[in-house]
């Protein structure tokens, strides 16, 4: 079965609190997946939302799109900067630790990028922005324990 994935995270403040929201479609089914984080970044949000939305597929080696409003996380994957940036074991980049999880559940899939333009008319990808927005001014928020200031 081919899943469908939107993703996005928002931070207010950057750094600041923030969440992340994702949507996943498999058939008839649905699931909303968001967290919020008390100190983050944008980028961290993003890459975490991608991150908990391939982690919570069930099959290993799901054929999956994934819709991401992020120009950070689409194009250090489409564009093949990602894996120079492994081979050079992150030195110097920022999200290490968000980008070597990312590589650990990417790897079990077959994920093909598209990048959505963000607050536009993408019905999911709103609705990713609302959950994303909504856990960052939850009471709830997490430590983002991966997060560095600079």
């Amino acid at each position: 079965m081919h899943i469908t994935i939107y993703t996005d995270g928002s931070s207010l403040g950057n750094p600041g609190p923030g969440g992340f929201g994702c949507v996943l479609l498999a058939g008839p089914y649905r699931r909303e997946i968001s967290e919020g984080y008390r100190l983050t970044t944008n980028n961290r949000m993003e890459l975490m939302a991608v991150c908990v939305a391939l982690e919570a597929l069930k099959k290993e080696g799901s054929e999956v799109t994934l819709y991401s409003d992020s120009k950070y996380v689409i194009d250090a994957v489409t564009k093949g900067w990602l894996f120079g940036w492994e081979k050079k074991g992150f030195q110097g980049k920022k999200n290490p630790d968000l980008w070597r999880r990312f590589l650990r559940i990417y790897r079990r899939h077959h994920v093909r990028f598209i990048w959505v333009k963000g607050h536009a008319d993408t019905v999911e990808n709103n609705r990713c922005d609302q959950l994303a927005v909504a856990a960052a001014n939850s009471s709830r928020l997490l430590e983002d324990s991966g997060y560095q200031p600079e």
